[in-house]
Formats: C-alpha cells, structure tokens, sequence
C-alpha cells in the first residue's frame, strides 16, 4: 500500500489528487442529498460545447475529466517512468478528454431532451369546448398543442357566457389542485 500513496503523492498525480479529493466529496454530498447535480445546467454552448463535452450537466463533466485524468497521470507515471513527466501530464489529460468525450455522447442518449412538458404549457392556447356547456363546476375541451397532438382537458369559466359545444375559448389559468383550466371566449381574449 506505500507504494501507492507513493505514487500518488508524486509528479504529475499530486497535482490532480487534490481535484480527486474536491470531486469524491461533491458526490458524497450529492449522495445524502446536499446538492443537485443537474443544477449546474448542460447546455451544448460555452467551453465545454466547444470541447465537445456539452449536453451533460458540468457537474459530472468535470468529474469525469478529473478522475479519468488522475488515473491516466496515475498509470502513465507507472508504466511510462522513462517519460518526463509533464509530457505525461499532457498525455494524460488528453486521453481523459477523448474518454470523457466518449462518456458523455454516451451519456446524452440518456438524458431527457428538453424540459419535462407540463399542463402549463397549454395556457394561452386556444381550446374548442366538447361538452354541453361549461359552468363554475363543470366542462371539458379539446386543446391542440404546438407538436400537433390534442388533448381533451377540464374546463370551468369564472363569469356567465354562453359556453356551450364547438365554442372557441382560450385558456388562460390552470388550477393545478382542481386539476382544471379556466376559460374565456375567445373573442373576449382577442378583440378585434
């Protein structure tokens, strides 16, 4: 076991055993729920687009580079000890972009595109009521969404127009305890 904390503590892994240490307690921390790895975002632009890392959160991009980097200074200093050791350094850190590269396209087939849809997002469009009439307590409408997919949603109107089937309506609030949306005529929501 002294030899490899002999190895550990010498050129070029000491430089990178610190950053190994900061990434094992962020994930500790992570782990009993202390910080939100998603958090830090994972957009494809910035640096990391440009290196080809984007898309993950930076969080686990970071890490991945410093431990895939920590174990190749490890094992090049090692394997390779008649190298000097800032050509390994600059070896190592290469071969942890490409690997992390590799990990993170990986990584990107299983991440969720896009934000989670929400019944949110059908506020502000237009909707055709498809029961008798809608009241304070009742009424259901079909609501067409921007990708072209309906839906058929609870409706309730707060004042007393004639709501009734093959009405155009706008929704304009939803109730997320009711599980509803309010509504109004369209041609109140959009005079002309």
């Amino acid at each position: 076991m002294g030899g490899f904390f002999e190895a550990v503590l010498s050129f070029p892994t000491v430089l990178l055993t610190p950053l190994l240490i900061v990434v094992i307690g962020y994930w500790l921390v992570v782990v009993v729920g202390g910080a939100d790895p998603e958090g830090d975002g994972g957009g494809e632009g910035g640096f990391l687009g440009f290196l080809g890392l984007g898309g993950v959160p930076v969080s686990v991009v970071l890490s991945l580079l410093i431990v895939f980097a920590w174990f190749a200074t490890l094992a090049g200093a090692e394997l390779l000890g008649a190298l000097p050791a800032a050509l390994v350094l600059v070896g190592a850190v290469v071969a942890a972009w490409v690997v992390t590269r590799v990990a993170v396209l990986l990584l990107k087939r299983f991440l969720p595109a896009g934000a989670e849809p929400s019944r949110a997002d059908f506020v502000g469009l237009t909707c055709v009521v498809r029961t008798g009439k809608v009241t304070r307590t009742f009424g259901q409408a079909e609501v067409h969404a921007p990708d072209g997919s309906s839906a058929i949603v609870q409706v309730r109107q707060a004042g007393n127009d004639d709501l009734r089937a093959g009405t155009v309506a706008v929704l304009y609030d939803v109730d997320t305890d009711g599980d509803f949306f309010w509504i109004i005529p369209a041609d109140i929501a959009n005079p002309s």
